[in-house]
């Protein structure tokens, strides 16, 4: 099943990688996804990608941040420029901020490369633009995404690793996906979280505790949703209010028509998303978040409003739960080394290559062998 692997809270940090240091990361990357494949196969690359804390080792082995925002986005460039999809069969889409964007137009390049049918590179378009939803939407920990890479493989598997923002703590978040086979993204999808700054209210609408909201949710999409609009707050504009006189409440007593329930709106144009939903009638909440427009705002009214008139509490509870090598390219807990660093990436290409000469000479001695056995 597709799973959420895990998540990383990271401080953010401003400032590039020196090319020194970014040049020598691409070429290590190389080496390590050489050995990876030789040494295991690329469902395994996927499997440790996916993971929270390899990913987190692989970037101090590289050299950058031990725990700051640009680990993300500077070790996913690192593999999309290392990675070659032809020799590896293994492709980087997207990335941060507009490349991002690019992601579903790279996943149909990649099909074409690795002649995917059409149905399976429509599965993955779905799957980079849901798990995004379901990180932005659906887990309202206040992290806005900004960076969303998609790993995928010539046999049609894929990883995505996407990081969002929070602006007030100016702390990052980083989420993991990993596919194999079942299209589940709204139960339980991860495997472990993993985080040292859980938030105090997370609104977590892929939590166990929330499949009753995820069902209410649907159903009152179904019903004309025209019925919620009494649950949100006062339309009256403000100025129309303060220019209501004090003589009006001591003259006459009056209770107005509309108590607003929920300390939130929503415009008529949302409304409009949601009258839209109901027009095409979705059959589960998966279908319902797949939605164009419905967003954070549309999620979060359909839960609240399920717990305050059918008591379907959601969860809101936050759904999240280290190692150098070379130092890092601020100095802690040490410099990089450049010659060390060097003599790694050569250390890998000459173990590699030496294996693969060994393969070799062993494969001809078999047949060598099997050439003597047929002659006697």
């Amino acid at each position: 099943m597709q799973s959420r692997r895990g998540v990383a809270n990271l401080p953010l940090h401003g400032g590039h990688a020196p090319k020194w240091l970014f040049n020598r990361m691409v070429k290590l990357t190389g080496s390590l996804v050489d050995v990876l494949l030789y040494e295991y196969d690329a469902d395994e690359f996927l499997r440790r990608i996916s993971n929270p804390y390899w990913f987190q080792a692989f970037s101090c082995v590289l050299g950058f941040d031990w725990h700051s925002s640009g680990t993300t986005t500077t070790t996913c460039g690192a593999l999309k420029m290392a990675i070659d999809p032809e020799k590896h069969g293994i492709m980087v889409a997207g990335g941060k901020g507009r490349a991002s964007r690019k992601t579903p137009a790279d996943i149909e390049s990649a099909g074409e490369l690795f002649s995917l049918p059409t149905t399976r590179v429509e599965e993955m378009v779905s799957a980079s633009r849901l798990s995004a939803k379901i990180d932005n939407a659906c887990i309202q920990d206040g992290y806005n995404l900004y960076h969303h890479s998609f790993i995928l493989t010539e046999k049609g598997k894929w990883a995505v690793v996407q990081q969002g923002m929070n602006s007030d703590t100016r702390y990052a978040r980083r989420y993991h996906w990993l596919s194999d086979g079942v299209n589940e993204f709204v139960e339980e999808p991860h495997q472990g979280i993993c985080c040292d700054r859980p938030e105090s209210e997370t609104l977590d609408m892929t939590a166990h505790q929330s499949s009753q909201t995820r069902d209410t949710s649907v159903d009152l999409i179904c019903d004309n949703p025209e019925h919620l609009k009494k649950y949100f707050k006062d339309k009256t504009p403000l100025k129309e209010k303060s220019q209501m006189s004090l003589d009006s409440y001591v003259n006459e007593f009056k209770m107005p028509r509309h108590h607003p329930v929920l300390d939130m709106d929503l415009s008529d144009r949302e409304f409009e998303v949601l009258k839209n939903a109901w027009e095409l009638q979705p059959e589960n909440y998966q279908e319902l978040v797949s939605l164009e427009g419905m967003g954070p705002k549309k999620i979060r009214a359909l839960a609240l409003i399920s717990d305050l008139v059918y008591g379907s509490e959601p969860s809101w509870k936050d759904p999240v739960k280290y190692s150098f090598t070379h130092g890092g390219k601020d100095g802690f807990p040490y410099p990089v080394d450049r010659e060390v660093y060097d003599h790694s990436i050569w250390t890998l290409k000459e173990a590699l290559n030496q294996a693969k000469i060994e393969k070799k000479e062993k494969y001809h001695a078999v047949k060598r062998l099997e050439a003597l056995i047929q002659k006697e």
